[in-house]
């Protein structure tokens, strides 16, 4: 029985590939996988997302480094690229490019779906990224969230953040949020 070949693209070709399709794709080893959970998030995940762009996008207003959404991507090896939730990235737009040039804060809301993925295989590829300074992880089921965070030459630390209260230190754009800022709106049951 013959080997089942799977075709492989080059981070450029899954691009152009992926512009035609009409679900979004992450690529990974060369090969082109459909997100999971992209038809549709659930209420919470959607306000926090939403709260989590108003925000960043207020606090980056006239500095260099801008917010994106998951239709920006974040390559994470020579041949794979994620779609984090949201990207802050520190370098300019480009017309007709895909990715974030300097992915600096990546943030990633998690899901019933996503979540293990997020908290280890995602997270391990983003903190292998040269230009990455802070990695976010949402709770949508309680104000929570983890903050991963590594200083220019250093070494990656974390911190859970709990509460409204609490305060997302994002130094390498000096940005601070409020955890209870980006739940916004919604009513926590636990």
């Amino acid at each position: 029985m013959g080997e089942v070949q799977t075709l492989t693209m080059s981070v450029e070709e899954f691009y152009e590939w992926q512009r035609d399709q009409e679900e979004r794709y992450e690529l990974i080893d060369g090969v082109p996988v459909r997100l999971r959970g992209m038809t549709g998030a659930s209420n919470f995940h959607d306000a926090i997302l939403i709260n989590v762009i108003a925000h960043l996008w207020i606090a980056l207003r006239g500095k260099p480094c801008r917010v994106v959404s998951a239709d920006t991507a974040v390559r994470t090896a020579i041949r794979s690229t994620r779609r984090p939730d949201v990207t802050v990235d520190c370098a300019p737009a480009e017309a007709n490019f895909y990715e974030a040039r300097r992915p600096t804060v990546v943030v990633e809301v998690l899901s019933p779906s996503t979540r293990k993925i997020d908290q280890f295989t995602k997270l391990e590829e983003y903190r292998r990224h040269p230009t990455l300074r802070h990695i976010l992880l949402i709770d949508p089921d309680s104000i929570s969230a983890k903050l991963y965070s590594r200083p220019e030459g250093g070494a990656w630390s974390d911190v859970d953040l709990l509460g409204a209260d609490a305060t997302i230190a994002l130094s390498a754009i000096d940005v601070d949020l409020r955890l209870g800022d980006i739940y916004e709106r919604l009513t926590m049951t636990s």
